[in-house]
């Protein structure tokens, strides 16, 4: 499993992209040039805001998890009878079916469109030109957007290109 990629801005500054770990140092780093400093961080993917974990997790013991969660599902006697015939089971035809489904390039898409709407609202929502832009950006108008975006701070504006694989 790769290891989760996070951008930390202060203002509309990034100061740095990739770990948390690497985040939490830089940060530390500014705080102790000015302790009123203060920084937002954003999944790399989902473009949601996160908040800054400046000390590490703490190992845990035994076995790593799996990161299988169990939750009841509702479907009709039908459905389950299909799921029940598939190869492993329901649990592993659903696996399947998701991650098919998560795959799809229409879906892919929709995601990063979703994810650069989250991380513009919170950077630039008060910046000139972000109604125009969030139009382009639904439109999947590249041009509309680069025009819209032209006077943005050159770092948000790059992270939006980069979540909306325009950069």
């Amino acid at each position: 499993m790769t290891e989760a990629s996070y951008s930390l801005f202060e203002g509309h500054h990034r100061l740095a992209q990739g770990e948390m770990a690497a985040l939490a140092a830089v940060a530390r780093a500014a705080l102790a040039r000015d302790p009123n400093t203060s920084f937002r961080v954003f999944d790399d993917v989902t473009g949601e805001r996160v908040d800054l974990a400046m000390t590490p997790a703490p190992r845990s013991v035994g076995r790593p998890k799996l990161g299988v969660v169990a939750k009841e599902v509702s479907l009709l006697p039908r459905h389950w009878e299909w799921l029940a015939a598939q190869q492993g089971g329901p649990s592993a035809a659903l696996r399947r079916l998701v991650e098919t489904a998560r795959r799809d390039p229409a879906t892919v898409r929709k995601d990063a469109l979703n994810a650069a709407y989250r991380f513009v609202g919170d950077m630039a929502g008060d910046l000139a030109g972000f109604e125009e832009a969030s139009r382009a950006l639904f439109g999947d108008d590249r041009d509309g957007f680069l025009a819209h975006t032209q006077d943005w701070p050159v770092d948000v504006r790059g992270q939006a290109l980069r979540m909306l694989g325009w950069a």
